[in-house]
């Protein structure tokens, strides 16, 4: 499965029976080449918002070069090619979007081909549920295929290369056949039956087709080079033998192509022309081009290109690893909302928007980076921010008694779905009566300093309604609160005090008489580590897990607006979060509400904080989940910093007001530390100066110590300046940083001397976009038919055909006005 994040564990199991280690990605000079406008990717500031990011990457900058070389001809082919052993995960999105988002862009197909090589694993089920997945996330294939629709041609291919002496059949066990592979540092040594003929080798392998013999008596093997430095080359597995049942197949094949083998082939039988798999794959496209140059296939055919794999923080995509948390009961199931299957995320009430939102953000790049899932987040929230109408719900309810309004009266009020600004409109009326529900944690008798919401002698403005006193706390005979009673300001209906006052707080509410009951399931990360499977050898995931990520609201209570709205409207619970009903457990009489995610980043608050003791957790019936009461204590992840870097952290947060997650990375450095007090002192903006310290002067420092960099922190702050006056793109920036870092000189020299200044005038694009127009009528034609995602496609030719240079925002607002106006 080249482009899931379960390649680790496939390709675990495929390296075991050749021998050979999982294949690490070596240095690539082409990723410094194609750096700057190639690879552009977000970063985050404050709350995991992005920064700007062209829209061209490495993949489609290849795109560009063959269709203007005409290699194939102006066609543009992808695949995806998931094994159908699971779920589809987060990971996958990523590969998806830019798979089927490069066909749709250049006018392309784009197959949705399942590797089934492996009959123990695999089924229709998990056929069926990728391709719901695929559709929910909004794409299309062109074709559909089954890696097991060419098993008579693969069979045909590995006889060629047995004729032509480059394969033959292997009987040594799976593990001498490790023994022979060598090391990284040593040759490995031929196996005893290497020298078998071709006619004896055709024989065996036909006799293994035929069944005749055990399950890893038998492997059939390419011949390359048992002394290749590459050690995917020393001669790999192309076939094992398995007795067992295909889904697809039955009982008609007992031998099994391995993926190295399956995939290039199969590239090939759909005429793909760009086929894009993940890092871990570098190595192997070795094997991939010998395949096809052995068994005839010359230019033009698919070429082979690797990018990053999705790596989330607090985020575990393999199946392997998950299994055990499914099978003890850990979590509810597959599609349960904390895990990280598609599946789950639908459930949670994640919109595909967002998700593609995401892998837009993220970028493709050749280097291997862990993505912050506050990304993520922000991007789920600026979906819902946009579409989302406000409701009001209280999830832990403390009665209220408004002793001044009328009893049995009902005074609807008026209250927007949107804020201002969200240019949508609309409203509902919201129930005021005598008895009414708050927040518990709205109320304190003994209130801290600078509370803003309701206590003895306290005024509170109520949401959209009045403004209220509290005049007499009533408690139960343990000494708990059950009740207030509080008067009322009639003439602050609607929230205004009609003398001026000022009132410091607002809460919501909603009428204890027309309240619906309602189940409230609050999500939250899985894991409490960042990267949870990064612990030291025999370390179970289960001991990262989460004892809070899922604290259950059994108790809430809605606003009645919702009773008769679609079940497919994501809410805001103001004050709260996101939400929406649970598509699987909410039923008319019974309903249950899913959180999305929270309105703000409480992670990166919680982990600056002293940890408090662990509340006590309680199972579900049958304990299917770990769930916390609602109300119950929350533990935050410790500081893992010294007094000094805590120090720093603090500074940065507070002060200088950089991201959670770039302050500890800064914190944890004294070099980087000090790099951003010079920017900040020669004037850059803090949080964007740490977002460039932290993820691209490290990625250009490589090993290199940094104290020994030729760069300094009013450099940074130079080139921040040039990106903020518009004279360079981001993208472009990234190129001009690289060459700091390696060579040294100030940014503006650098600019000047390899004229990288960014295009922004209309007068010099505007040429640029009519010759883009005139020379793809076709493209223009299918543009203004409704295929709005080939303005993509124009605004690459224009960048490129400016060398990177142009202004992207610029050239997308241009190439809009210039499409419709053809």
């Amino acid at each position: 499965m080249a482009e899931s994040n379960d390649t680790g564990d496939r390709g675990a199991a495929e390296n075991a029976l050749s021998g050979s280690p999982t294949p690490r990605r070596a240095d690539d000079p082409e990723a410094r080449a194609l750096r700057g406008g190639a690879e552009s990717a977000a970063g985050s500031e404050g709350d995991g918002a992005p920064s700007p990011r062209l829209r061209t990457d490495f993949v489609r900058a290849q795109v560009e070069e063959d269709n203007r070389t005409g290699l194939y001809g102006g066609r543009v082919h992808t695949r995806f090619p998931p094994e159908p052993n699971g779920f589809l995960h987060i990971g996958h999105s990523k590969s998806i979007c830019l798979n089927f988002g490069i066909a749709e862009e250049y006018g392309g197909a784009c197959n949705l081909r399942f590797d089934d090589t492996n009959p123990e694993t695999e089924d229709m089920a998990y056929v069926r549920a990728a391709e719901k997945d695929i559709r929910w996330l909004g794409f299309e294939w062109d074709g559909l295929f089954f890696a097991s629709d060419y098993f008579e041609q693969l069979y045909d291919f590995a006889e060629t290369l047995i004729r032509k002496g480059k394969a033959y059949v292997d009987s040594l066990t799976e593990e001498e056949i490790r023994e022979h592979r060598g090391t990284v540092t040593e040759p490995g040594r031929p196996s005893p039956y290497r020298v078998r003929s071709v006619e004896e080798n055709l024989d065996l392998f036909r006799r293994m087709r035929a069944g005749e013999y055990e399950d890893g008596a038998h492997v059939l093997r390419a011949k390359i080079d048992m002394a290749s430095p590459n050690m995917i080359m020393r001669d790999p597995v192309l076939y094992r033998i398995r007795h067992a049942s295909h889904y697809r197949t039955a009982d008609e094949w007992c031998i099994y192509p391995l993926y190295d083998f399956t995939h290039c082939l199969s590239d090939a039988l759909e005429d793909i022309t760009h086929s894009v798999c993940t890092l871990e794959f570098e190595n192997n496209r070795e094997l991939y081009d010998w395949v096809l140059d052995e068994v005839g296939y010359t230019d033009p055919r698919p070429h082979q290109y690797e990018f990053n794999r999705l790596n989330l923080d607090y985020t575990v995509t393999s199946k392997r690893k998950l299994i055990p948390l499914v099978e003890e009961g850990r979590v509810s199931g597959w599609d349960d909302p904390r895990m990280s299957t598609l599946a789950a995320f639908r459930r949670r009430g994640v919109t595909p928007e967002a998700i593609r939102a995401f892998c837009d953000m993220i970028g493709v790049v050749k280097s291997d980076s862990r993505e912050d899932l506050a990304k993520l987040e922000y991007a789920i929230r600026d979906d819902l921010n946009r579409k989302a109408p406000r409701v009001m719900g209280v999830l832990e309810p403390l009665r209220v008694v408004v002793t001044t309004f009328p009893d049995e009266e009902t005074d609807w009020l008026d209250a927007p779905y949107y804020p201002r600004d969200v240019p949508l409109e609309g409203s509902r009326k919201v129930p005021f009566t005598r008895e009414i529900l708050i927040e518990r944690s709205d109320f304190q008798e003994d209130p801290p300093k600078g509370w803003r919401r309701l206590a003895p002698g306290w005024e509170v403005r109520l949401r959209y309604g009045y403004v209220i006193e509290c005049e007499e706390v009533v408690k139960d005979d343990s000494g708990r609160v059950v009740e207030l009673r509080c008067s009322h300001d009639p003439g602050s209906r609607g929230g205004s005090a009609p003398d001026g006052r000022k009132i410091k707080g607002t809460i919501h509410w909603v009428s204890a008489d027309h309240a619906l009951p309602a189940e409230v399931r609050l999500y939250d990360r899985l894991f409490t580590e960042p990267d949870p499977q990064a612990g030291p050898e025999g370390t179970d995931l289960s001991d990262f897990v989460n004892p809070e990520s899922l604290v259950v609201a059994a108790g809430a209570r809605l606003e009645p607006s919702i009773a008769e709205d679609d079940p497919d409207t994501r809410y805001q619970f103001e004050r709260l979060g996101y939400f929406w009903r649970d598509p699987v457990d909410s039923t008319a009489d019974a309903l249950v509400f899913n959180r999305i995610v929270t309105l703000r980043d409480t992670w990166a608050k919680r982990a600056t904080q002293v940890p408090e003791p662990t509340a006590p957790t309680k199972r579900t019936e049958g304990g299917t989940a770990p769930r916390t009461e609602a109300g119950a204590s929350r533990r935050p992840s410790p500081p893992t910093l010294g007094p000094e870097g805590q120090a720093r952290f603090d500074r940065f947060r507070g002060e200088l007001g950089v991201s959670h997650d770039d302050a500890r990375g800064l914190a944890a450095n004294p070099v980087l530390s000090r790099y951003l007090d010079e920017a900040v002192d020669a004037g850059a903006p803090a949080p964007a100066a740490a977002r460039w310290l932290v993820n691209e002067l490290l990625r250009e420092a490589k090993d290199t110590p940094l104290e020994s960099l030729p760069v300094s922190g009013v450099n940074v702050a130079e080139l921040l300046s040039l990106v903020a006056d518009g004279t360079l793109s981001v993208g472009i920036a990234r190129e001009v940083f690289a060459d700091m870092v390696g060579g040294g000189g100030r940014p503006f020299d650098i600019v000047e001397r390899r004229g990288l200044r960014q295009i922004s005038d209309d007068d010099a694009l505007s040429p640029l976009i009519a010759t883009v127009v005139d020379e793809h009528p076709d493209e223009v034609r299918r543009y203004r038919e409704g295929k709005s995602a080939l303005l993509g496609f124009f605004v690459g030719k224009v960048m490129r055909g400016s060398g990177g240079k142009a202004n992207p925002e610029r050239v997308r607002a241009l190439l809009a006005r210039a499409l419709e106006e053809v």
